[in-house]
C-alpha cells in the first residue's frame, strides 16, 4: 500500500481537483468524504477507483475494503487538504461519475422529482436526500441547478444518490413534455393565483413534482406546461417556506 505525504504528490493533486466541477469533468469521479459514505458506496457496490484514508482510519478500516480496490494511506495533513477542512474524518473514496445519459421517453412507472435552477447545495443534497426517503424512483436537475456531486452536495444527500437515478443539467421543458406524453401528471408548486391546495391532491405512484429556483421559482414557460401546480397553505405569518422544507411536505404527500 502507498504511503503519501505530500500536498504536491500527483494523485493528491488529482483528489484535490474534486472538489472543482472541472476536476469532477475531466477525471469522471467525485470524492466521498468519511466513513458512512464509503461505507454505504461499498454496500451498493459503486465503483470505487481508490480509497483514502490517514494510518488511524486505514487501522480501522481497511479490512471492510474490497481486495482489487486500490488503497493509500496519507498523512494527516494531505487529508486536510484533500478535504479543505480543518477536521476531516481521514478517510475518502473517490468514486466514479454515474452515466448521465437517461431519456424521459423511457419513464413509465415510478415518481420523479425534478428541480429548476435550485442553486443552493444544501437545498439540493437535502431535496435528493428527501426524495429517496419518499420513495421517488430518480431526481432530475436542470442546467442551472446546483451540480449534484458538488461535495456540498455530496455531503447533503448523505449517501442517497446510490438509491436513485440522478440526471443533471436536464432541458425540463423537454421532460415535462415527454412525461406526459407517458400520462404522467406533472405537479409544479407555486404560490400563484392559478394554484390549488396540495390537500386536493390524490397520492399516486407515477407523477412528477417541479420545485423552483429559491428567488424565482418555476419558470413560466415550464409552469404553464404542468398538469395542474400547488401550494401549501400557511398557518402563520410566513410568506415562504425554504424549497426543501415545502419540497419535503409535497413529496411525502403526493406519493
Amino acid at each position: 500500500m502507498e504511503i503519501i505525504t505530500s500536498n504536491q504528490n500527483s494523485r493528491v493533486k488529482i483528489w484535490t481537483s474534486l472538489q472543482t466541477l472541472k476536476g469532477r469533468e475531466k477525471s469522471g469521479t467525485y470524492m466521498l468524504d468519511g466513513w458512512h459514505l464509503v461505507q454505504e458506496a461499498l454496500n451498493q457496490a459503486a465503483p470505487i477507483q481508490a480509497v483514502i484514508a490517514t494510518e488511524e482510519q486505514m487501522d480501522q478500516h481497511l479490512i471492510d475494503v474490497p481486495q482489487g480496490v486500490p488503497a493509500f494511506q496519507v498523512s494527516e495533513e494531505v487529508a486536510r487538504h484533500i478535504a479543505k477542512t480543518n477536521t476531516p474524518q481521514g478517510i475518502f473514496a473517490q468514486t466514479s461519475l454515474p452515466n448521465n445519459s437517461f431519456d424521459p421517453k423511457y419513464v413509465h412507472n415510478g415518481s420523479w422529482l425534478l428541480l429548476d435552477r435550485i442553486q443552493d447545495p444544501g437545498n439540493v443534497g437535502t431535496l435528493i436526500r428527501t426524495a429517496d426517503a419518499a420513495g421517488f424512483s430518480g431526481v432530475a436537475l436542470s442546467k442551472e441547478s446546483a451540480d449534484p456531486f458538488n461535495p456540498k452536495v455530496v455531503r447533503a444527500m448523505q449517501g442517497s444518490q446510490f438509491h436513485l437515478k440522478l440526471v443533471k443539467e436536464v432541458d425540463l421543458n423537454d421532460w415535462v413534455d415527454k412525461l406526459e406524453a407517458n400520462d404522467y401528471n406533472v405537479y409544479g408548486s407555486t404560490l400563484s393565483e392559478n394554484s390549488v391546495d396540495y390537500k386536493t391532491v390524490v397520492p399516486e405512484k407515477n407523477f412528477a413534482l417541479i420545485l423552483g429556483n429559491e428567488g424565482q421559482g418555476i419558470d413560466p414557460e415550464i409552469q404553464a406546461k404542468t398538469s395542474e401546480n400547488l401550494h401549501i397553505n400557511f398557518l402563520g405569518k410566513a410568506e415562504s417556506l425554504n424549497v426543501a422544507v415545502a419540497g419535503g411536505i409535497l413529496m411525502f404527500a403526493l406519493n
